[in-house]
Formats: C-alpha cells, sequence, structure tokens
C-alpha cells in the first residue's frame, strides 16, 4: 500500500502541474500496491500504441492487467522465462502488455491479486507533464533569482546568490584583472545538490537542451513549462536555457578569450536554504576543457538562434559565435591548461585532463556554425572514441550534430557520422533486447541514470535520421528504467511514481522544512563507486541495486543539471513523439 506521504506528494505534484493525482486504488475492487518490488513497472504510464512491458521477480503461470477503476481483469498474458543479470543479481522475466491501448489506470496482478504492481497510467498526453517537471527543475535550481508562489508553489524560496560581486582567485588573474578583482556573474543554474556553477557541466547541459529545440523545433513552440517568462514571444525551453547561458558568457575573460573553469565557494556550505549561504564567491582558474565546451556550447547557440524570427536571439546568437571563436582560439593556444583545484579550494572539479574529444566537439560546432570545414578533418572524425556523452565524454555530441546537419558542404562529414551514430545506436538496441532489464545500460558510473537518458538521445538522433522504429522502442525501454522497472523499483523523478526518491541530496529541498523534494529532478541513480557516503547504511555490491534513497547518500541519490537536461530531452521527445 502507498505510504500517507506519498499520497500527499502525489496529490502536491498534480496540483503543481495542472495533472490527475494518482491514488492508491483501494476502492472499486482493486487492490493494494507492491511494497516488495516484485513486480517492476514504469509507474507513471504509457502511450496508448507503445511498447508495454512489466518485468516480474515473482514466479506466476500467468499475469493479469487489472483496471484500478472497475477492478476488472482486462488482458491475461503469460511471461516469459525467467533471466538471470549479473548487475543486479537477480533474475526477472518479462510480461508483455503491450495489447491494453484503453486509457486508464492499471495494475500488474499475479497469482490471483496476491501480487500486484504500483499503479501506472496509459494514455495520449503521459509524459507532458514528466517533461514540464523536468524542464521546471531548471527554474528551481537558478541562482540569484527569488522563486515565488506564482512559479514555484510551495517551493518558494528567496534568492541567494546574486553573484554581482565576484572576486578573482588567485588561480585566474590575469594583467587586468588581478587576484581580489570584482566582476559581476549573476545568473545561471545551482549545478547540483550544491549552489556552485561550473562552466563544464553548463555546457553539456545547455547542448542537450539546444539540440533539443533543433530536433524539435515545431513542439517547443507550444510547449509550456509556467515559468516567468511564459508569457513571452521566445519558446519556455530557450527562456530557460538563457538563464544560463548568459551566465556562461560573464564567464569569459573580455580580455583574451579563456573561460573562467568554475564560479564557487572555497568549499561546500551546509544543507542550508540559498539566502543563508553568504561565504565569498570567486572565479577560479581558466582551463582549457572549459574554454572548448563554452566555445562548442556558443557556437550551437548561434546556429539554434539564427534559425529564430526573434531579434533578440538572432542578435545573441551573433554575440554567441565571436565568444565561441575566442574561446576556440584561447584553447588552441593553451591546449594542455588542465583543471585541478587550488589548496584553498575543495568543490567540484570537473577535471578531465583527456580533451581531444573537446576540442573535436568545439570544431565540429564552430565548423557548423561557420560553413568552415577546414576546423575539422574525416580523419579526426574517425579518431574518436565513440561512447555515450559525458561531461567527461563530449565527442558524440560532435558526432550528432555532424550527423543532422543540413548543410551541403558538411555532406562528408554528415555521411560518416551518421554511419558511426547509427552503428552505435544498433549495438544499443542490440544490448537492449538482449538484456534481461530490456535496457541498454551495461555499466554504472556516477550518475548511471543520466547514461541512460543519454543513451535514450542517441536512438531518438538514429531515429531522426531513418525513422526506424525500433530506436523508439529501445528509448520506451530507458523510459521505463527510469520510472520504476529497474533493480531497486524506484521512480527516480521526484515527485512521480507509486515508490518515490523523497530524500534527495539537494540543499533546497534538504533546508526548506517540506517533506516532498522539488519535483521534476532525476536522482544519480545506483552505482558501487562510493559505498561510504552513507556510513550507517549498507548497500548492495550489485550495481544495479546499490541506491540509497538517503539525502546523505551523494553518490546515488545527488540531483544535477547535466542529469536533467536528458531527462527533459527523452520526455520531451516522446511526447513530441507521439502518434
Amino acid at each position: 500500500m502507498k505510504t500517507f506521504t506519498t499520497i500527499i506528494v502525489s496529490v502536491t505534484i498534480a496540483l503543481f502541474f495542472g495533472c490527475t493525482p494518482q491514488t492508491s486504488g483501494l476502492s472499486n475492487g482493486a487492490t493494494t500496491s507492491d511494497t516488495l518490488d516484485q513486480i517492476l513497472v514504469n509507474q507513471v504510464g504509457f502511450l496508448p500504441n507503445s511498447v508495454k512491458i512489466a518485468l516480474l521477480r515473482v514466479k506466476t503461470e500467468t499475469f493479469d492487467v487489472v483496471d484500478v477503476k472497475s477492478g476488472k481483469v482486462v488482458f491475461t498474458g503469460k511471461p516469459e522465462g525467467f533471466k538471470y543479470w549479473e548487475f543486479s543479481g537477480d533474475s526477472v522475466c518479462s510480461a508483455d502488455f503491450s495489447k491494453v491501448v484503453a486509457p486508464g489506470k492499471y495494475q500488474i496482478c499475479t497469482n490471483g491479486k496476491k501480487v500486484c504492481s504500483q499503479i501506472f497510467e496509459i494514455g495520449e498526453g503521459i509524459y507532458n507533464n514528466l517533461a514540464k517537471a523536468s524542464l521546471k527543475a531548471f527554474y528551481l535550481n537558478r541562482s540569484g533569482m527569488e522563486i515565488t508562489n506564482e512559479f514555484g508553489g510551495k517551493w518558494a524560496r528567496a534568492a541567494g546568490h546574486p553573484d554581482t560581486s565576484v572576486l578573482i582567485h588567485s588561480s585566474a588573474v590575469s594583467t587586468n584583472r588581478p587576484e581580489g578583482f570584482k566582476i559581476s556573474s549573476p545568473g545561471g543554474w545551482y549545478d547540483a545538490g550544491d549552489y556552485n556553477k561550473y562552466i563544464v557541466n553548463s555546457s553539456i547541459s545547455t547542448h542537450t537542451l539546444l539540440l533539443f529545440c533543433q530536433m524539435y523545433p515545431e513542439y517547443c513552440k507550444q510547449f509550456i513549462a509556467n515559468i516567468p517568462e511564459s508569457s513571452n514571444n521566445i519558446p519556455d525551453v530557450i527562456d530557460e536555457l538563457l538563464y544560463n547561458l548568459r551566465w556562461m558568457l560573464t564567464m569569459q575573460d573580455p580580455d583574451d578569450g579563456g573561460v573562467y573553469h568554475k564560479l564557487t565557494n572555497k568549499s561546500f556550505c551546509g544543507f542550508v536554504m540559498p539566502d543563508k549561504a553568504n561565504e565569498p564567491r570567486y572565479v577560479v582558474q581558466k582551463s582549457t576543457a572549459a574554454s572548448l565546451d563554452f566555445a562548442a556550447t556558443m557556437a550551437m547557440a548561434s546556429r539554434v538562434f539564427a534559425k529564430t524570427d526573434v531579434a533578440e536571439l538572432t542578435d545573441l546568437g551573433k554575440r554567441c559565435l565571436v565568444a565561441s571563436k575566442s574561446a576556440f582560439a584561447w584553447a588552441k593556444a593553451n591546449p594542455a591548461v588542465y583543471y585541478t583545484n587550488p589548496s584553498d579550494i575543495s568543490t567540484g572539479a570537473y577535471d578531465d585532463t583527456r580533451i581531444k574529444d573537446e576540442f573535436f566537439w568545439a570544431a565540429s560546432e564552430l565548423a557548423l556554425a561557420t560553413s568552415d570545414y577546414s576546423l575539422v578533418t574525416k580523419k579526426t572524425l574517425d579518431n574518436q572514441v565513440v561512447c555515450v556523452q559525458s561531461w567527461d565524454s563530449s565527442a558524440m555530441l560532435g558526432i550528432i550534430s555532424l550527423a543532422l546537419s543540413n548543410d551541403p558542404k558538411a555532406s562528408e562529414l554528415k555521411t560518416q557520422s551518421q554511419k558511426i551514430l547509427i552503428g552505435f545506436a544498433d549495438q544499443l538496441v542490440e544490448k537492449s533486447e538482449s538484456s534481461p532489464y530490456k535496457v541498454s545500460l551495461d555499466f554504472y558510473k556516477w550518475g548511471s541514470n543520466s547514461d541512460v537518458a543519454n543513451q535514450a538521445i542517441i536512438k531518438l538522433a538514429a531515429f531522426k535520421i531513418n525513422n526506424n522504429s525500433k530506436y523508439l522502442v529501445s528509448a520506451q525501454g530507458d523510459v521505463d528504467y527510469l520510472l520504476g522497472r529497474n533493480a531497486t523499483g524506484y521512480c527516480f523523478v521526484t515527485g512521480f511514481g507509486g515508490k518515490q526518491v523523497m530524500n534527495i541530496h539537494h540543499r533546497p529541498s534538504g533546508a526548506d522544512g517540506i517533506v516532498e523534494p522539488c519535483p521534476g529532478f532525476l536522482a544519480g541513480g545506483p552505482n558501487t563507486i562510493v559505498l561510504t557516503d552513507c556510513p550507517e547504511i549498507t548497500r548492495s555490491n550489485f550495481p544495479a541495486k546499490s541506491f540509497s534513497d538517503a539525502q546523505c547518500s551523494y553518490s546515488t541519490n545527488e540531483v544535477a543539471i547535466n542529469w536533467n537536461a536528458p531527462l527533459f530531452f527523452l520526455m520531451g521527445a516522446m511526447d513530441a513523439l507521439k502518434k
């Protein structure tokens, strides 16, 4: 049975985003929800015509799909045989109920309704509220802005970190900006569970939202997230990314084009609200990685903004392109300035020292923005390590951009990039088809849930190229994993599902006195990288199960902008592509 707290959370999120609340379904003949995770299912739901698969941990000859309202069995199926997954240490069998297409709320039940799943829904708009919530999470994480009741509801809070008087750290001095010199660097998103702002992570996050705008422009025009800028003539997705992109522009030294690695306190503050965290703020060391990531993102922004008919955006796009060229020039002149934390700085490092992929990504984006393809060669493209994109592995970002290009001058690079992209997407589909958990993920890094979402982006890009439905089917499996069909049984998006993450490592959520965490955030997800962040909690040694819904578990239950960006991309794309 759902706890009282979970029911209250569901109702609160329903009111915040205008959806119908999910209830426990104890009336009208329905049954209690699974509390032992014996039936794993996407706890939010499915589009009517999508593939629908649950995973069973309980032995049964048949399974039933039960209509929650009436208590009637609407479908009976036979599960496949059990398969063992080495990442979870358990065996599951798949239960396909794709034939159920009628809108409504349902549960999967076995053994005469003795075991029933969490409640889920089938409906046309099932991913719309998820898309809205995952984008609005960026608004709730804005630095330097008051979150008002009108747009933030019960998660309203005072503004913190105006960042209009930021100090130049000793590692970041230049001729015209000596140590202690003050600059203004307002805006941007808090990066993760802390209150700092990092260019490397901001770049991939902003670029992911820009890529969404490029791939689904018509959807963006009608998508309303209920943020302060919703009434203007700019799509809300762009409005939200602009809040961070404009901050990024302030992180470039106008004298030489180099980009500061981060804006930060000297150390992480405690779990207090933003307006109570008043330690001095610094910009710290220019780095090659930050400058290249900045250059790539600004070049991409110039392309996306050039496609709009809003003068403000087209003018900003021109400024972004100038900034991109300047940052790229600085990186070429300083090709090996690797970031390390100075002795008096202990916040996140994002210390990438393998940056040939960043050079490729930035060169690819600048080539596409300027039609100057002397910046990137076919040999350079072929020499990239093909893997899922992340803050420290950015080659796939350049490959996707080249593969989706409409510039005739890029035809050769486009053809080769599409070959690489499709080949990798096919590998991901094959993995999901053979996986007992119907997911492509076969490694568990810090932030494993973001890898699931980023793998889905690769599949969606492949679908954009050749319209093969197998990529959508596999992406649906990624959606299902994040929303409950995983070894932990959690729906990993705050505010959604029957078994919800409640105690994310996120300072506003931990300090605001509200039981429910800020909604729409993707928890980092299971891994075994750090097993001691919560000394009193023993986690599984199987990486797919090694997760703790505890505030202290920064290694599994933190949130971050580079995890939410692919979450929004995935949910928005599934909503945009519904038939």
